[in-house]
């Protein structure tokens, strides 16, 4: 793609995203989203692949049916109380059927279905903006409207169940981290309603995270577990970290996924809900169990099987390592800050 035609594309990415972020006004937000659909799309066709151009339509047709959904519920909601301000959203029906929408967005379960085979189809930083950037602008609208607590604790349970659940018996690491997604969403939508920095802050780890999971992936030019396990002749420093990586992902102390999965706990245990916790917890095991399997294929195996693709050795990378370099530093090393970080969200 033509450097200048890219940077328009990331420019009008940011700009869609901020523009649903400074909006109180239903119209103002839906067109924020828009614009930000229309932003990724180029980027995701790019490769000119039918894999690429099949996941641009199922993404472009999943995003036109959210908004679709979102600028109904607007309206329905600004015909019944005669305002379209996002705070008030005081009738149970648009404020399901936007809650709805705006699961659809993110890849909430069950309305999940388009995520893992959208990123499949994509390269790896297309899917790297798709994974992050593009769940802040619907989040930030989630956090804003009032919900229905019991639906947002349904949609949660049932996203860390199939996250886990749908990652078991993947081998594609698009895949797996597109489950992780879906699984780290549903925690972040079970705290919502009882601490909206917690989620702001859930979020922002999740983030880091996978940007480093990303990176990884980029840096060895793997996209799934086999070529992953060839990645310690290229790397062996690197390949030494990245089961960190992985399991802090998993959310195992005393590395940083560990806190936001341990406040959430205590939040929903504060709440009087004792059983959502216990069922999320649960449903954590069957995330950790795939990120095992990639931390086993790190280290402790050596493929014995011929690669069908080049390995990962004989291919040379001009990707930087510094941001690989600070991002993991900051997955593996800051549970110590959580306070720090949490009082700086508080209001």
């Amino acid at each position: 793609m033509n450097p200048y035609i890219l940077s328009i594309m990331i420019f009008t990415l940011g700009l869609g995203t901020t523009m649903t972020f400074a909006s109180s006004h239903w119209l103002l937000a839906w067109m924020g989203l828009e614009i930000n659909t229309m932003a990724i799309i180029p980027l995701m066709a790019q490769q000119h692949h039918p894999r690429s151009v099949e996941a641009t339509t199922k993404y472009f047709l999943t995003q036109a049916t959210a908004a679709a959904m979102i600028l109904f519920a607007g309206t329905t909601n600004a015909w019944m109380s005669g305002e379209w301000e996002i705070q008030n959203m005081n009738y149970p029906v648009p404020t399901t059927m936007m809650t709805m929408a705006l699961a659809l967005k993110i890849g909430l379960a069950p309305t999940h279905f388009w995520l893992p085979e959208v990123l499949q189809g994509l390269d790896l930083t297309t899917g790297l903006i798709l994974s992050t950037w593009q769940k802040l602008a619907p989040f930030a609208l989630l956090l804003q409207m009032p919900t229905n607590q019991n639906l947002l604790i349904i949609l949660g349970l049932l996203s860390t169940l199939v996250g886990g659940w749908g990652g078991l018996n993947q081998t594609q690491l698009r895949k797996l981290l597109a489950y992780s997604s879906i699984a780290h969403l549903g925690w972040m939508i079970l705290v919502m309603q009882f601490s909206p920095q917690l989620t702001t802050l859930a979020l922002l780890i999740y983030m880091t995270m996978t940007f480093s999971a990303f990176m990884l992936m980029k840096m060895n030019n793997t996209t799934n577990i086999r070529s992953m396990s060839m990645a310690w002749a290229k790397n062996p420093a690197l390949t030494m970290l990245a089961p960190l990586i992985m399991l802090s992902l998993g959310g195992l102390p005393p590395l940083t996924g560990f806190s936001p999965k341990w406040l959430i706990l205590q939040e929903l245990t504060k709440q009087e809900l004792p059983l959502t916790a216990t069922l999320a917890a649960l449903t954590a095991l069957l995330s950790l169990y795939f990120y095992l399997r990639i931390s086993y294929a790190l280290t402790l195996t050596i493929s014995p099987n011929t690669q069908m693709n080049t390995s990962p050795w004989r291919l040379t990378t001009n990707q930087l390592s510094t941001p690989l370099s600070i991002s993991s530093t900051m997955t593996m090393m800051m549970l110590p800050m959580t306070p720090t970080m949490l009082s700086m969200l508080s209001p």
